[in-house]
C-alpha cells in the first residue's frame, strides 16, 4: 500500500503530531493525560529520545522529538500502540485511538527553526482558546512550558530545554533566563505571526536550503515504489536538475543555449531519455525544462527515437517522421472537422439523390392501373368488389 516516507537519521528532529480517531478525545481525563506522559517517559528510555516540546489537547498531541538514533519510526509503533493499549485497558474498550499514520515534520536544528517549533507547540493552548486572556502560559498543565520556567530538578530527564534556550539566545539555564524565556514568549503571545507559523502547519521540511538539500539526497536512497508525497518528486526534480546540468557541461551549452535550440534537437532527445531511464519525472515536467514543446509532441519524439533505433535511422529520419506523423494528425483532424461540421452534413444530405415516394404518373400508366379520368380505383377491375369476384352461376 502507497505510503510516506518516514526519513530517519542520526539527530533528526521531527515535530510529531496525532489525532484521534474520528476527532474524538484522546484523553477522558487527567489519569489518561498522565498515563500517556508516563507512555511517552518509557519510550525515551527505550529509544534514547530528547523531547525538546510537547502539548497534550483533547484530541490530539504535539511533540518535539530529537532521535539520536534513526529509530522514529520503531519508537513510535510502541509508544503509540502502549498508549492505546493502556487506554482501551482502562476504559474496556477496543480499537483505534488514533486515526491513521501520525504526522512528521523535519525541523532543521539551527538557524531558529527548532524555536519556531517549540513556540508553535507552546501557543497551541492559546490559539484552541483553552487559556483566559488573563491567564499565563504557565498555568497550562499539560505543556511543556510550565517545565521550562522551573529549576532543573523538577523537570523529568528526557525533557531538554538547552537548545531551545540556546537559539533564544540564553546562555544558562538560570531563574533569570528563564524569566526571559518567559516573557518572549509572553509577548509573542499578544501578536502572534500566523504567517510564520505556516509552514509548520504543512509540508514536510522546516529549515534553510541547505539542510533541504541533505535530506533530499536520503530521500533518493531511501524512497521505493511503494512512497509518496512531495518530498518524493522534490527529490525526483532534484536529481533531474543534476543530470541536466552534466550533460549541458557535456555538451558545453549553457541554459540559455539550451533554450534557444530547437525542440528537436538530438542532443536534447538524448537529455529527455536519460531523464525518463533514471527519474520519475513527468513528461510534462520534461518537455518544460528542456525546451521541448507540449508532452505530447516529446512523447512522439521519444517513440520515433526507439522506432528509429531499432531501424537503423538517424536523428534526421526520426525529426522527418515526427513530423510527417505530426501533420497526418493535423490533418487528419482537420478533415474530420470539415466533414462534422453541420453546414457540411447539411450539403451532404441534400447532395444525395432521393427516391421519390410518389410514383409519377407515366409509371403508373405504364401498369395499366389509372383510370380514365387518371385516378387510381379501389378494386382490381378483374377481380371485383374488394378483391372478390363479383360474378355468380
Amino acid at each position: 500500500m502507497a505510503r510516506k516516507l518516514r526519513i530517519q537519521f542520526p539527530g533528526a528532529i521531527y515535530h510529531l503530531m496525532s489525532r484521534g480517531d474520528r476527532r474524538e478525545d484522546i484523553f477522558r481525563d487527567d489519569l489518561d493525560r498522565e498515563s500517556f506522559l508516563k507512555t511517552l517517559s518509557d519510550t525515551c528510555v527505550k529509544t534514547g529520545w530528547q523531547i525538546h516540546a510537547f502539548c497534550l489537547m483533547p484530541n490530539h498531541f504535539h511533540l518535539v522529538v530529537e532521535t539520536p538514533q534513526p529509530n522514529l519510526v520503531a519508537g513510535m509503533k510502541w509508544f503509540l500502540g502502549t498508549y492505546t493499549a493502556r487506554f482501551n485497558r482502562r476504559h474496556k474498550l477496543s480499537g483505534h485511538v488514533f486515526a491513521g499514520r501520525y504526522k512528521s515534520l523535519l525541523v532543521g536544528g539551527e538557524g531558529g527553526y527548532l524555536r519556531t517549533v517549540c513556540d508553535y507547540v507552546h501557543l497551541n493552548p492559546v490559539r484552541a482558546k483553552l487559556l483566559p486572556n488573563e491567564a499565563r502560559l504557565r498555568d497550562f498543565p499539560w505543556s511543556s512550558f510550565g517545565l521550562f520556567v522551573v529549576s532543573p530538578p523538577e523537570r523529568p530527564s528526557w525533557l531538554r530545554i538547552d537548545r531551545v534556550f540556546g537559539e533564544c539566545g540564553i546562555a544558562e539555564d538560570t531563574a533569570a533566563g528563564r524569566g526571559d524565556f518567559e516573557a518572549r514568549l509572553e509577548a509573542r503571545r499578544a501578536h502572534e505571526l500566523e504567517e510564520e507559523f505556516k509552514p509548520v502547519r504543512s509540508g514536510w521540511c522546516f529549515g534553510d536550503d541547505e539542510y533541504r538539500k541533505d535530506l533530499l539526497s536520503k530521500v533518493e536512497g531511501d524512497a521505493g515504489q511503494q512512497h509518496y508525497g512531495p518530498e518524493i518528486q522534490e527529490a525526483s526534480e532534484a536529481k533531474a536538475d543534476r543530470i541536466i546540468a552534466e550533460e549541458l557541461r557535456r555538451a558545453v551549452w549553457s541554459e540559455a543555449e539550451l533554450q534557444l535550440r530547437k525542440k528537436g534537437d538530438a542532443n536534447k532527445l538524448v537529455i529527455a531519455r536519460r531523464l525518463r531511464a533514471e527519474t520519475t519525472v513527468t513528461l510534462q515536467w520534461i518537455a518544460a525544462r528542456l525546451h521541448m514543446g507540449t508532452k505530447t509532441h516529446l512523447s512522439h519524439l521519444l517513440y520515433w527515437t526507439r522506432r528509429a533505433e531499432v531501424e537503423g535511422k538517424s536523428a534526421d529520419d526520426v525529426n522527418r517522421a515526427a513530423g510527417e506523423s505530426s501533420r497526418d494528425r493535423r490533418t487528419a483532424t482537420v478533415n474530420k472537422a470539415a466533414v462534422t461540421k453541420p453546414e457540411n452534413r447539411r450539403v451532404q444530405r441534400l447532395a444525395i439523390p432521393r427516391a421519390s415516394r410518389t410514383p409519377s404518373s407515366e409509371a403508373l400508366a405504364s401498369t395499366n392501373i389509372l383510370t380514365q379520368d387518371n385516378s387510381i380505383p379501389l378494386t382490381d377491375p378483374a377481380v371485383g368488389v374488394g378483391g372478390f369476384d363479383t360474378s355468380f352461376d
